[in-house]
């Protein structure tokens, strides 16, 4: 007789659970609104019914997402507050073996609007890592992550890193589940929707450069589109600007560099007493202006002779194919330097106050020197101008934001390696050539070293990285002193 076959053991989905981040803690208040608490810092979350909060008390733990997926009023109530939880970032997800609770993966959101959700993968899909996938270490933990990706994945269990690495390559999800020890369906589904991994159409090949679901990524350089995720703010959960972390182990550098030992040559007898131009002292009475005068704001005349003057297309010219059966390449040519006559750097001016102008988001068309408006909600624009008025550590608002963006694409197919710091080099030329230009229209300025780069994504409707922002510069007039007579 022949022995009865043997029936396939059912793998067990993980459990998906929310959990409270460790810094955080939920204590409900004497009005009955349920705050979240980080040392002085706490977030109102509302008022919740009592059952759903003695549900809520299991975040510390974990609440699995499937406990409150029904359609029960407790279970609504739930799913307001984790949801809010995430909108605030507060919350983490863990995923677990049902045999031992064991967290086999932690996911971290990145982004405020991450929800864990799941790609459809079957037996004869095709899977594999994206190319701007990594991982590494942090602390004494691994993270995989992405700059694609919403959210990262803090790997528990280093067998699951190890059939990961082996997804370098392309694989079959039914060769892949016999042949590794831990297959995790579930995660590879929460991979694939967030773009660390790739599912593959026969199309697609071996899934390389030019495989990404988008065609605009082709151009990106692996580091380069690290760098502008991980330098900007809104697709990343770290810390951002001055936080001082390594103030209490490291002192600060002086200054001026101690000098070199050595003979000196002194310069200073050789320098001319009178300046032969206007030019040093424009230099030299260029500052930083972060307090501006609403009351006498900058006006439409002077927001166009500065455009004019820093930004606007002087000529345009056209150049010959590179290669053989190449395209020609047209050129323009602008008051400040680009790398490789580029000129991939284009402005958007979400305006306060300026006289003469609409509240509202423009952008600059260099060509034609105009400016065309561009829908955006209230509250974006809101959120913009306070985002740079926190940046700059200011009193109020600047009258006139300048967001400089870049079509990355204009110089990263010509450039390897070293296009985002080209864009980066051609956005230290134009800021400088905007303070000089306001310091000669006695306006003030200030360069803002952090911008959002969802946020910006969402008042443009632009993907973040086929244009999107490298830097900001406030404008404006400035206050005037009061000095006693």
């Amino acid at each position: 007789m022949r022995a009865p076959r043997k029936k396939p053991t059912r793998k067990i989905a993980p459990d998906i659970a929310a959990r409270l981040s460790h810094r955080f803690s939920l204590q409900m208040q004497p009005d009955g609104n349920l705050v979240a608490f980080l040392g002085d810092y706490s977030v109102n979350l509302g008022q919740f019914s009592k059952a759903a909060i003695d549900r809520a008390r299991h975040l510390s733990t974990g609440l699995p997402l499937a406990s409150f997926a029904g359609k029960s009023a407790v279970a609504r109530d739930v799913d307001a507050l984790v949801h809010r939880l995430a909108r605030q970032g507060l919350l983490e997800y863990r995923l677990a073996s049902s045999c031992d609770e064991r967290d086999l993966v932690v996911i971290e959101p990145q982004v405020p609007e991450y929800w864990p959700r799941r790609a459809k993968l079957g037996n004869r899909d095709t899977i594999v890592l994206s190319r701007f996938a990594y991982l590494r270490r942090r602390g004494n933990e691994m993270v995989l992550e992405s700059p694609r990706a919403g959210a990262l994945f803090r790997i528990g269990d280093p067998a699951v890193a190890a059939t990961l690495a082996a997804l370098s390559q392309p694989q079959k999800i039914g060769k892949l589940n016999r042949k590794a020890a831990t297959f995790n369906l579930c995660l590879l589904e929460l991979l694939v929707e967030s773009r660390i991994l790739l599912k593959l159409d026969a199309k697609d090949g071996q899934g390389l450069r030019v495989n990404e679901g988008d065609g605009n990524l082709v151009l990106w350089d692996f580091h380069d589109l690290v760098f502008h995720t991980r330098s900007t703010e809104g697709r990343q959960a770290n810390p951002v600007g001055a936080a001082f972390t390594y103030a209490s182990i490291v002192p600060p550098l002086p200054a001026v560099r101690p000098p070199w030992p050595g003979s000196k040559i002194d310069l200073r007898k050789f320098s001319s007493p009178e300046p032969i131009s206007l030019f040093p002292k424009l230099l030299r009475e260029r500052h930083s202006t972060r307090d501006f005068d609403d009351k006498n704001p900058v006006t439409l005349g002077e927001l166009a002779q500065f455009l004019d003057t820093t930004a606007r297309v002087v000529s345009e010219w056209k150049s010959g194919p590179y290669f053989d059966g190449g395209p020609d390449v047209t050129y323009s040519t602008r008051p400040y330097p680009s790398a490789g006559s580029a000129y991939e750097l284009e402005l958007y001016l979400t305006v306060s106050n300026c006289e003469g102008l609409a509240r509202g988001l423009y952008h600059y068309d260099a060509g034609s020197h105009a400016l065309v408006a561009i829908s955006a909600s209230t509250q974006q624009l809101q959120a913009h101008a306070v985002a740079a008025q926190f940046a700059m550590d200011a009193p109020g608002q600047p009258q006139i934001l300048i967001t400089i963006a870049a079509r990355f694409g204009r110089v990263s197919w010509k450039y390897s390696s070293i296009a985002y710091s080209l864009i980066l080099k051609d956005v230290g030329s134009l800021i400088q050539t905007f303070y000089l230009a306001a310091t000669d229209m006695d306006l003030g300025g200030c360069a803002i070293g952090s911008t959002n780069i969802d946020l910006f994504a969402t008042m443009t409707e632009l993907e973040f990285h086929i244009e999107g922002p490298v830097g900001q510069f406030a404008l404006g007039r400035g206050r005037k002193l009061d000095i006693p007579s």
